[in-house]
């Protein structure tokens, strides 16, 4: 097999995986702070596990965004993933914030003075290009792993497919020949689901997702499409697995067919050149 041609593999997370949660989380604080101030610093991680939230980290704002704001955000963020399970609810959920105000010794680092301009609030090294084999210029295999998730969860908010819960993860290998894609190999998809239903009702709910987030006449084989392979998926989210903010870096980037510096997105405002 020639250089051009090899199997490439990528995957996605749903909102819903614990690391994701942590995610939205960490950004719905970044949000209140911006929306208030723009000029906010922010560094906010989320730790989540069964029934509770820990929020740590520097922010520089506002004095109207405050621990009870926090706290109502990342409630808000649990409930707008759809999170009402005994193990993780929004409502009864046990929340822990500490977050500080920024160092001093970072704020002299970023804040412009005199001839000084606006500085970054760290090193960083950062990966990206666009290409042409989708439509949205990203790579084919992390792009129709994400098609995946977001199909079904819009499906899930709408109402269309309540069987599924809010976590869930994808990963599609393609083939590619001459250096461009051409088919896909296999597709694995697991997805938390209600209580009381078989692997095979579960399947026979994805492949619609995967069929229609392929290009015509690339479905892998029956037996190369792997839906839920370990069995039943009814625990899931950060009662089934802690989450912690930027543990999916790969997810959010290029699914693997880039190099990455090690930086996260979520959690930091603009002066943080990982996200800006």
């Amino acid at each position: 097999m020639s250089l051009s041609d090899y199997l490439f593999t990528s995957e996605s997370v749903s909102e819903g995986h614990p690391d994701k949660v942590c995610d939205r989380i960490s950004d719905s604080i970044v949000d209140a702070f911006l929306s208030a101030d723009e000029d906010s610093r922010v560094a906010v991680e989320t730790l989540a596990t069964t029934n509770r939230v820990v929020l740590a980290g520097e922010v520089r704002g506002p004095e109207s965004v405050t621990t009870e704001v926090m706290i109502e955000k990342a409630r808000q963020a649990i409930r707008d993933i759809g999170y009402e399970q005994e193990g993780f609810h929004w409502k009864t959920a046990q929340i822990d914030c500490h977050v500080h105000e920024q160092s001093v010794d970072i704020a002299q680092g970023v804040d412009s003075a005199g001839e000084k301009d606006l500085g970054a609030g760290d090193q960083g090294i950062m990966f990206g290009y666009a290409c042409n084999e989708t439509d949205e210029l990203m790579p084919a295999p992390i792009q129709f792993s994400h098609r995946i998730l977001r199909a079904m969860a819009a499906d899930r908010h709408s109402g269309k497919a309540p069987q599924f819960g809010p976590d869930a993860k994808s990963q599609v290998t393609l083939r590619y020949a001459g250096g461009k894609p051409v088919a896909a190999t296999s597709v694995v998809v697991s997805t938390q689901h209600a209580e009381g239903l078989t692997q095979d009702a579960v399947r026979e709910l994805v492949l619609p997702y995967v069929e229609s987030a392929l290009p015509e006449g690339w479905m892998p084989p029956a037996d190369e499409i792997y839906i839920n392979p370990t069995g039943r998926f009814v625990i899931g989210g950060p009662d089934g697995d802690a989450g912690l903010t930027g543990r999916k870096i790969i997810v959010d980037t290029y699914g693997g067919a880039a190099p990455h510096g090690g930086g996260a997105f979520s959690g930091k405002d603009p002066t943080k050149v990982d996200r800006s």
